[in-house]
């Protein structure tokens, strides 16, 4: 009798063991975030993103704190020292913001410029890829200067086709295409990278010149 209680005993823990460790996978899945989320005027930030993203601290080209995702700011650094290599340098300007901090700047600048003109180039709280972490906008350091004006850097075509050209080796695609307005729905930006983890399905998009939309679209 003694023995089959003690079985009894041991058989219940082991299936509670068992019950408990699939309980936990499946937890840790749900926690995992989707590196090929697509956040855009369209599509918001899933409501628990800003939960599960781990962040980590960085520094911006002026020596201020921002934040990224932990991968992405991994891979970004692998991507910079294989760009100095070829004489090229890239600086963190921005990355991560909060949706409370995106409302701020919408109610800052409804106040100072007027509705009309935040509608135009200010994204909604929600609606910006750069709350989700994996999004970032690079300046250059050249000549011992930092570029960082948006049409300055537009101009300097010849040294972000190098950066470009590196993106997908290291997880990462340009964003905001020339000439893709109408996908993505804003204007080409040669400094804004965003991280989707698989190397290989970044390569096909930067080879295949699509933009995430449109790489999203093609294989539902």
């Amino acid at each position: 009798m003694k023995k089959k209680i003690l079985l009894s005993i041991l058989l219940l823990g082991a299936l509670t063991t068992i019950m408990t460790g699939c309980g936990t996978t499946k937890k840790e899945e749900k926690e995992k975030i989707d590196y090929l989320v697509l956040v855009n005027k369209q599509n918001k930030l899933p409501d628990n993103w800003e939960e599960i993203v781990e962040l980590s601290d960085a520094k911006d080209f002026e020596g201020g704190t921002i934040q990224v995702e932990k991968e992405a700011l991994e891979k970004f650094y692998e991507l910079r020292n294989d760009l100095l290599e070829e004489g090229v340098d890239i600086e963190l300007d921005s990355a991560y913001r909060s949706v409370k901090r995106q409302q701020e700047i919408w109610d800052e600048f409804t106040e100072k410029y007027g509705i009309d003109y935040v509608k135009k180039y200010v994204a909604v709280p929600g609606y910006s890829e750069h709350h989700t972490g994996l999004a970032i906008d690079v300046c250059l350091k050249k000549d011992g200067k930092f570029i960082y004006d948006n049409d300055e850097m537009i101009a300097e075509r010849e040294i972000f086709a190098k950066v470009h050209k590196k993106l997908a080796e290291h997880g990462f695609i340009l964003r905001y295409l020339e000439g893709k307005d109408d996908s993505t729905g804003y204007a080409y930006e040669p400094w804004h990278f965003r991280y989707i983890k698989d190397v290989d399905v970044a390569k096909k998009i930067m080879s295949e010149g699509l933009t995430l939309e449109e790489y999203l679209e093609k294989n539902k």
